[in-house]
């Protein structure tokens, strides 16, 4: 019985995959025996940085030496304008010393808001047109309100990662 069973499997086998069927050319010795061994499994890849790590290395730059994502984080609404004012001060002046310790930033036109523009040899990210677009979507220039910026050069170091932006403080007392 087994050799009409393995007749009409070598016939489906050839007729639809071109090629006796392996188990069959092996039981009739058209091939030899294979001897599977087993082997490790290989070890998992060790994780990689990529653009989300760089953002939560700016992110725990920042924290770490200016303190922006307490800044943002906490309510402000019960304190005076002019105490959030000071707030502001301190955190806007590390915030930028690390910026600029770390990155190196450039308006995407180096213009004056306000005055004429052309648009040509800027890519399709670089520019957003606003106000009476025309259809097309493109325009030979216009007024510029505002700069953009873009990042000329980006100094980070080589970091593992990971998701937190500032560890948890506790005081052994």
């Amino acid at each position: 019985m087994s050799r009409i069973s393995d007749a009409f499997s070598s016939f489906f086998s050839i007729l639809f995959k071109g090629e006796l069927s392996p188990l069959v050319a092996q039981r009739y010795g058209y091939v030899k025996p294979t001897i599977i061994r087993p082997t490790a499994p290989a070890p998992p890849p060790k994780p990689q940085s990529g653009p989300a790590d760089g953002a939560v290395q700016i992110l725990a730059i920042l924290q770490r030496d200016a303190r922006l994502l307490d800044f943002l984080m906490e309510d402000i609404s019960a304190y005076a304008d002019d105490q959030v004012g000071a707030a502001v001060r301190d955190v806007h002046a590390q915030s930028r010393q690390s910026l600029e310790r770390h990155l190196k930033i450039q308006p995407v036109i180096d213009g004056v808001e306000g005055d004429y523009t052309k648009s040509e040899g800027l890519g399709a990210g670089a520019l957003k047109l606003i106000g009476n677009v025309p259809p097309s979507g493109k325009a030979p220039g216009g007024v510029l309100r505002h700069k953009g910026w873009k990042a000329e050069k980006v100094d980070l170091t080589s970091a593992a990662p990971s998701n937190i932006l500032a560890p948890a403080e506790l005081e052994v007392e």
